[in-house]
This record gives structure tokens, C-alpha cells and sequence, in this order.
């Protein structure tokens, strides 16, 4: 099974160059990667151009819908045509290592699995408290509550099946796309898993995740999936 590796990129010049590069000295599989230039107005693009030279499965799309995360990935699932795909966060936090364990499990039967910096064996190091709460908060509870069979759903660092983005409707606008697709999947009898990873804040650049920005999304999924669970 072939994988493709979906990089939303908006204004990386400083990482992108270091995230391929780790990419492609960690991973053992058949893959391509997809950056996808999300409105920057740095030399991102320019890079990535660069980059392709050198590398020839790499490939470079626009996000021509308005600017942000979900309409980012959006445009780089239009582009995947491999069995498995995953997506990537272009500030070197996600830890490539992980995605050859990620495939491993996927060859074992699985449909989703999640790369989780909460179960024994992860680790996240820096990032906002107040975030890291948020997100413990999250997937601890629709774990014990719901039974999503992860304790960090909110990372979007997981590696799916494509049959799965072909029938789950997503209606996400922001990060908050990553556990939508997770709880769609779940509640739709998809087998997912978790495996450690370490996640690492980025040091070069500026995040563009918000929290209090993006809470309302997060907490009506959240509320959305606990009474869905509640259905017979």
C-alpha cells in the first residue's frame, strides 16, 4: 500500500526544508508527499520548488479556497490517489519515526491510527498548558465516555485509510477537522488504534492554532459525540 503525506504549509519557510528532509531520511514505505501552499506570502513555495529537484516524489498543490488548516487538507485530499494517507504538520513537531509503526498497524487490519502523545510511550514537550489541558481533557473523556478506542484524538498526526475520507462527510472549517474525521470514522465501525509519539513545539515560526478561537468547534463535536453514543 502506497501513502501519501499531506504537509498544509502557510508561511514555513523556516521548517518546511527541515520537515521533508526528515521525511524522506526516516521513512521506510512507498510514499509520496503533498505539500499543500496555504496563502503564504513568504518564499514557502519557492522552497518546496526547490525541494522537488531533488526529490522526485514530491509534489506541490494550492489551497485555492480561503485560507486555514481544514481547507488546506482539504485540497491535498483531492490530490491523494494511494491506498493510505496521513497529514503532517510542517513545523517539525510530528515525529516521522512514528509513521513506520503507523503503517505496520494499518497492515494488521486497521482503518485509523492515531499517533497519541497521552497513552504510555508518548511524550509532548512544550506547547501552551492551557491547550495541553484542553486536549488531555478531550481525549480522556470521549475514551472513557464514548469509547474512542484513543486518548488523544485531538492530534492530527493519524494515518488513515483512504476508504475512510470517501465516506465520512466533513464539515469542519478549522484543526478541529482532525476529530471530526476520527469520530466519524469511529461511529462508523472504522477499526482505529493508537500508537506513542513524541510531539515537540515548533521552534522556528508562529503557530496558527487559537484556543479560544477554535473552542467553540471543538467543544460542539465533543458534545456531539458523547449524546451520538447515547443513541441505540
Amino acid at each position: 500500500m502506497r501513502l501519501s503525506i499531506i504537509i498544509p504549509a502557510h508561511n514555513e519557510e523556516n521548517n518546511i526544508e527541515a520537515t521533508i528532509s526528515s521525511l524522506e531520511s526516516n521513512l521506510l514505505m512507498d510514499y509520496v508527499i503533498i505539500v499543500v501552499d496555504d496563502h503564504s506570502t513568504d518564499t514557502t513555495k519557492d522552497l518546496v520548488k526547490k525541494i522537488m529537484q531533488r526529490f522526485q516524489n514530491i509534489s506541490l498543490v494550492e489551497n485555492k479556497n480561503s485560507p486555514g488548516f481544514a481547507n488546506a487538507l482539504r485540497a491535498g485530499f483531492l490530490a491523494v490517489n494511494t491506498e493510505l494517507f496521513i497529514p503532517v504538520m510542517a513545523d517539525l513537531c510530528d515525529e516521522p519515526r512514528t509513521i513506520n509503526e503507523m503503517y505496520k498497524k494499518i497492515q494488521a487490519g486497521f482503518d485509523v491510527v492515531c499517533g497519541s502523545r497521552y497513552m504510555k510511550g508518548g511524550k509532548k514537550i512544550g506547547g501552551p498548558l492551557l491547550k495541553t489541558f484542553f486536549s488531555r481533557f478531550v481525549g480522556l473523556t470521549l475514551h472513557w465516555l464514548v469509547g474512542i478506542p484513543t486518548v488523544d484524538i485531538a492530534n492530527s498526526f493519524k494515518m488513515y485509510k483512504k476508504e475512510v475520507l470517501d465516506n465520512i462527510d466533513i464539515k469542519a472549517r478549522g484543526f478541529e477537522i482532525s476529530l471530526e474525521m476520527c469520530l466519524k470514522a469511529y461511529f462508523l465501525g472504522y477499526k482505529i488504534t493508537e500508537i506513542p509519539t513524541m510531539w515537540i513545539d515548533r521552534k522556528k515560526g508562529k503557530s496558527k492554532f487559537s484556543m479560544f478561537r477554535m473552542a467553540p468547534a471543538y467543544i460542539k463535536l465533543y458534545l456531539w459525540a458523547i449524546f451520538r453514543s447515547l443513541l441505540p
